[in-house]
């Protein structure tokens, strides 16, 4: 996998304290090739030193404090990933980043480290205990995520850390902030709402992230961003994580970031090379069928399942649960305690399936999915590729399977150009595709009443109204 290092023409210049420039030179002098030296020029590219390239690099080399090396050994981690030894430096070193990379290639522990390694070292000033290092997320799953990596990587420092997001009580949230805290970790529109309240003050902010910046631009949340940007202080370092590279990312980086370094890990939006994609062609009414059918596979032992909508998530999970498969939902109508539940028996292996929407699924951070399945085919090539990064992960060998129907064949063609290359077409061996429709479409869900056309009453005379009761205060004539 080959990286690729350069750095931004963007007005101002990074400035670094000498505590960063120490560990940040010590780092690149280990990293052959990413020396300050090269740190310095444009356009440097590099291989980063990692097994994929035939070179072992453990992660005592990239100047990370002791502590950290001591939790990242006791989680069974003996070296950084591509994107994790390409960005570890120069966020050492003070730099802002952007760091490209697909899903699961190990993005939270890139900037994890490194700002726990800084926090822990630099005392903290004032006589409160205000956060200095903000990680925003575009959901509540990946919030929680990322906090439990915090607690991973940080277990043996005397680090403070806590998650605000919505869909639960701000009691807690609430206290936990006057408590104090040295890193948050935030969705965008909780954090606006408490600090709104007082509570939150940004005012001490020294690092800030922003990951899975994509989905937070896909999902609305720029105008929270800028909002939240413009309260932190100037003298700050940003990174900023991203799966694309789009013209909306790179607005905002030259709003918001100075002289950054950009690192992007692998031909972008490339699904990992361990995943094997292919396309079952199935008529819309036999895709829950068809399901099924594959799920009588125990080869397909943990499985994770897209669709469209929530009705469909949650009709969907109910015909796999007849058949005898222990399945969970998890979309944005499910509270938070039914979305943590779903999450902790899918990792326990407690559920055989687990049936997601896209939004609710960023986020999810479990090792050892068999299988992705889309179930409704994905009408963004982008979006494809973040379901099918589920799988795969960590060098792991998984599937991603996607079922096409005739409507489909026109976002396939567009995905096949976007990847580059076409996905291989499957027969599912034994399934009978010649069951007629049924004459009324299960799918069709009730029309909301206010979607309904309006059929006004015929008049009545000179004291009704069409569509609707006698006017208040006048007799009907009829």
């Amino acid at each position: 996998m080959r990286g690729v290092y350069r750095r931004r023409h963007t007005r101002g210049s990074a400035k670094t304290n000498k505590l960063s420039m120490k560990h940040g030179e010590e780092a690149c002098r280990l990293l052959k090739g990413a020396g300050p030296a090269a740190l310095g020029k444009e356009n440097v590219r590099f291989r980063p030193l990692h097994r994929s390239v035939g070179i072992f690099m453990p992660f005592r080399n990239l100047a990370l404090s002791a502590p950290i090396l001591q939790a990242i050994d006791e989680a069974g981690y003996t070296e950084p990933t591509p994107i994790q030894a390409a960005a570890i430096p120069p966020i050492l070193a003070g730099h802002d980043l952007i760091g490209i990379a697909q899903t699961g290639t190990g993005k939270t522990a890139a900037f994890s480290c490194p700002i726990l390694t800084k926090l822990s070292e630099q005392p903290h000033q004032g006589p409160r205990r205000a956060p200095r290092a903000l990680i925003l997320a575009p959901t509540r799953e990946l919030a929680a995520q990322i906090q439990e990596n915090l607690r991973t990587y940080g277990k043996h420092l005397s680090l403070r850390s806590a998650s605000v997001f919505g869909g639960v009580s701000e009691r807690p949230q609430i206290e936990a902030l006057r408590s104090g805290v040295d890193l948050l970790v935030a969705c965008p529109g909780r954090l606006l709402d408490l600090h709104g309240q007082g509570y939150g003050d940004l005012s001490a902010i020294r690092y800030l992230v922003l990951d899975e910046a994509d989905r937070m631009l896909d999902m609305g949340f720029l105008p929270a961003i800028r909002q939240i940007l413009r309260k932190l202080p100037r003298e700050r370092q940003t990174l900023l994580f991203s799966a694309t590279l789009s013209p909306e990312i790179e607005s905002l980086t030259r709003e918001f970031l100075r002289s950054p370094r950009t690192i992007e890990i692998g031909r972008r939006a490339n699904p990992a090379q361990t995943v094997t994609q292919f396309v079952y062609e199935v008529a819309p009414h036999l895709k829950a069928a068809l399901l099924s059918h594959l799920l009588q596979d125990p080869k397909l032992d943990t499985v994770l399942v897209f669709a469209r909508t929530k009705h469909r998530a949650d009709r969907l999970a109910r015909q796999i649960e007849q058949t005898g498969v222990k399945t969970v939902t998890l979309h944005s109508n499910r509270s938070q305690s039914q979305r943590t539940r779903a999450l902790r028996d899918f990792k326990a292996g407690a559920a055989r399936v687990l049936v997601a929407t896209d939004i609710a699924a960023r986020g999810i951070d479990v090792d050892g999915i068999s299988h992705v399945i889309n179930f409704d085919f994905p009408q963004c090539s982008e979006d494809y590729v973040h379901r099918i990064g589920r799988t795969g992960r960590a060098q792991a060998i998984g599937d991603a399977i996607s079922f096409v129907t005739p409507e489909d064949r026109g976002p396939l063609r567009s995905l096949e150009r976007f990847l580059g290359r076409g996905i291989p077409r499957k027969q599912a061996e034994g399934f009978n595709h010649d069951v007629p429709a049924p004459a009324v479409d299960p799918e069709r869900q009730p029309q909301a009443r206010s979607e309904r056309p309006f059929r006004p009453r015929r008049f009545a005379g000179p004291g009704s109204r069409p569509g609707g009761r006698a006017p208040r205060g006048r007799r009907s004539a009829v």
